[in-house]
C-alpha cells in the first residue's frame, strides 16, 4: 500500500500556540541582574577602600575684646629716625679708630682720631705768641706806672715853679703814649688768645666723637686713609662710620592715596616681619605725612612699635594690617577656632578645610585670622568641636569616604 498523502490541514499553522520568540525576555532579565550585582560589588569594594586621613578636633579660642577687622593691607620697611654717617669737620689722615660694626657707643664717645701734628705745632706757636703779648703788656704797665709817677712829680714841681714847662709836657706825653700802647697791647693779647682758642678747636676737631648713643652699623674708614667732610674724589673718605639709634625704630609705609582715608593717627596696626612671618607685632599709627608723592600717588605713613625687640632691625621688610577698631562694640569677645596649620589647604585661590562628618569629607571655605606656633586661627567656616582632616591627600574630594586616624 502506498503512504497516505498529507492534507492541507496538516500544513496549516496553528495560531493557538505561542511563538518561540516569546521566551527571549529571560536572558535579558538575567543580564540586568548581573549588572546590578556588579554595581553592588563595585560599591562594596569602593566602600571597603576608604581614604585614611589624620583628623583633629577644632578648638575654640576666646581672644577677648575684638581688635576689629582689617581695613587695609600694605607693606613697608623698618627705619630709624636717628641715623647718621659720622664724619670729620676737617680734612685729615686717620690715625686711630676705636669702633667696630655692632658695637654700642655712647653720646660723646671717641670714635676715631686724625693726624694732629700740624695743628699741634700751630697751637704751640699761637700759645707762644700769646705769652709774648702778655709779657709785652706787663712791661708796658710797668713803664706806664713809672711815667705816671714822673708826671705827678713834674706837676708838683710845676706848681712850685721849680720845673720848666717843657719837662712837664714831656712827662705828660710819655704817660699818654704808654696808655695808648697799653690799650693796643691789650687788644693784641685778646687776638692772640682767640688765635689759641681757634687752634685748640682745630685740635679738638681731629677727635671724632659720637653725636648720640646708638649701634655702629658700618665702619667706613681705616687708619692711614684720608677723610674729608665733603667728597673730593680719589680715595678720600667722607665718613668714619654709621650710627643708628635703635630706640628710634619705626615702620615707614607708602599708602596709595586712594586708600589713605582708611588710615588715622593712633589707629591700631598689626605688623608682620618677612623674617618672622608667624610673629604678629602690635603697633600704632604715629603720623600721616601731610603731602603726597605725585609720581607714585602715595602718602607716607609712620607706624610705631608698641614695644621694641632686638629682632626688629632697620631696613627689614614688613607687612602691616590696619585695623578698624570701631567695627565691633567695645569689650565684645571674638570667638576664634584653632586648627593645626596642616588642616588648611589653598584650592582655587581660597583657603579650605575638609570637615569629617558621618565618615565622609565635606569641603568648606574658611577665613584665616592668623597663624602662630604651627596652628591657625579661623574666624569663619568651622565651629568648635568639629573634626577636620590634617595633611589631606591631594586626591581628596568633597563627599569622599574617610577612615579617621585621630591625632
Amino acid at each position: 500500500m502506498s503512504a497516505p498523502q498529507p492534507s492541507l490541514d496538516d500544513l496549516r499553522i496553528k495560531r493557538s500556540e505561542p511563538p518561540a520568540a516569546a521566551r527571549r525576555p529571560l536572558p535579558l532579565l538575567l543580564g540586568v541582574a548581573a549588572l546590578i550585582i556588579l554595581a553592588v560589588a563595585i560599591w562594596w569594594t569602593t566602600r571597603s577602600q576608604a581614604i585614611a586621613v589624620h583628623t583633629a578636633v577644632a578648638r575654640e579660642l576666646a581672644v577677648g575684646a575684638d581688635t576689629g577687622r582689617t581695613v587695609l593691607n600694605a607693606s613697608g620697611y623698618v627705619t630709624a629716625r636717628r641715623e647718621a654717617t659720622v664724619s670729620s669737620k676737617i680734612t685729615g689722615k686717620v690715625t686711630e679708630i676705636f669702633i667696630e660694626e655692632g658695637v654700642r657707643v655712647d653720646a660723646g664717645q671717641v670714635l676715631a682720631r686724625l693726624d694732629a701734628t700740624n695743628v699741634q705745632a700751630s697751637l704751640q706757636l699761637a700759645q707762644a705768641q700769646l705769652d709774648s703779648a702778655k709779657s709785652s703788656l706787663e712791661e708796658t704797665r710797668v713803664r706806664l706806672r713809672e711815667a705816671e709817677q714822673e708826671l705827678s712829680r713834674q706837676q708838683t714841681l710845676r706848681k712850685s715853679n721849680v720845673a720848666a714847662q717843657a719837662d712837664f709836657d714831656h712827662a705828660e706825653a710819655a704817660a699818654l703814649a704808654l696808655r695808648a700802647r697799653l690799650v693796643q697791647q691789650d687788644t693784641t693779647v685778646t687776638v692772640a688768645d682767640r688765635t689759641v682758642a681757634l687752634w685748640q678747636q682745630q685740635l679738638d676737631d681731629t677727635v671724632i666723637r659720637a653725636p648720640f648713643a646708638g649701634i655702629v652699623t658700618s665702619k667706613n674708614a681705616q687708619p692711614g686713609e684720608m677723610i674729608s667732610p665733603m667728597s673730593s674724589g680719589g680715595f678720600t673718605r667722607t665718613g668714619i662710620c654709621t650710627i643708628v639709634d635703635m630706640d628710634s625704630r619705626e615702620i615707614e609705609i607708602d599708602v596709595n592715596e586712594s586708600y589713605i582715608n582708611r588710615v588715622a593717627p593712633g589707629q591700631e596696626v598689626e605688623a608682620t616681619l618677612d623674617a618672622y612671618p608667624e610673629w604678629k607685632i602690635p603697633c600704632k599709627v604715629i603720623a600721616i605725612i601731610p603731602t603726597a608723592d605725585r609720581q607714585k600717588s602715595t602718602v607716607r605713613v609712620r607706624v610705631g612699635f608698641d614695644q621694641l625687640e632686638p629682632r626688629i632691625l632697620p631696613e627689614m621688610a614688613v607687612k602691616v594690617a590696619f585695623r578698624d577698631t570701631g567695627a565691633t562694640p567695645a569689650g565684645r569677645a571674638t570667638r576664634l577656632v584653632v586648627l593645626p596649620k596642616s588642616a588648611v589647604q589653598s584650592l582655587d585661590g581660597r583657603d579650605v578645610v575638609f570637615v569629617i562628618s558621618n565618615g565622609r569629607a565635606e569641603r568648606r571655605a574658611v577665613t584665616v585670622a592668623g597663624a602662630q606656633d604651627g596652628n591657625v586661627t579661623l574666624s569663619a567656616g568651622v565651629t568648635a568641636g568639629e573634626r577636620v582632616a590634617t595633611d589631606a591627600p591631594a586626591g581628596l574630594t568633597d563627599g569622599a569616604n574617610i577612615k579617621e586616624r585621630n591625632l
